[in-house]
């Protein structure tokens, strides 16, 4: 028998109690704020992305032009986000994060990221180390695979992650 059985199952557990412990942060950090998970899905993106135009939010979420009107309106008016000129095109508008979004994301992301300062605690400094070596080469391999061509019918997504030394 082979240790790929052993690996995977150990790695789908941790998938399990990484993303719930990541979302359910996340999702207590957006109700805490009164916004929804799309409203602040938005915000990540523009955090993440950058600037864009209500047409790639639109294609983003997979909505209709006027759910995606509707989504920014109510962070518009909420101060999250402001529409600006778009130099390369005066008639069109591109989104952008204001300052009071900007604290609201990256309040987020720290509360996000909380429960891993926890988990630190209850392990050792030579726990830490191996953990952090393992998962150096996990994240090197998983970037890895976004540069080869899509599998199964899977279109190959662009990595935002990098190992951080």
């Amino acid at each position: 028998m082979t240790n790929a059985p052993l690996f995977t199952q150990s790695i789908r557990a941790w998938m399990d109690v990484f993303m719930h412990r990541s979302m359910r942060g996340w999702g207590l950090f957006a109700r805490s704020t009164g916004l929804s998970m799309p409203q602040f899905s938005l915000m990540m993106q523009l955090h993440y992305r950058g600037a864009c135009g209500m047409s790639e939010i639109s294609e983003r979420f997979e909505v209709t032009p006027a759910a995606a009107s509707q989504l920014v309106d109510k962070l518009v008016q909420n101060g999250f986000i402001v529409r600006e000129e778009d130099p390369s095109d005066r008639r069109a508008k591109l989104l952008n994060l204001t300052d009071k979004g900007k604290e609201t994301i990256l309040q987020g992301i720290e509360e996000r990221y909380r429960w891993v300062d926890q988990l630190a605690e209850r392990l050792t400094d030579e726990e830490r180390v191996q953990i952090s070596k393992a998962l150096d080469i996990m994240t090197r391999a998983a970037e890895g695979l976004e540069s080869e061509p899509a599998r199964q019918g899977h279109p190959s997504v662009k990595s935002t992650y990098s190992i951080h030394k």
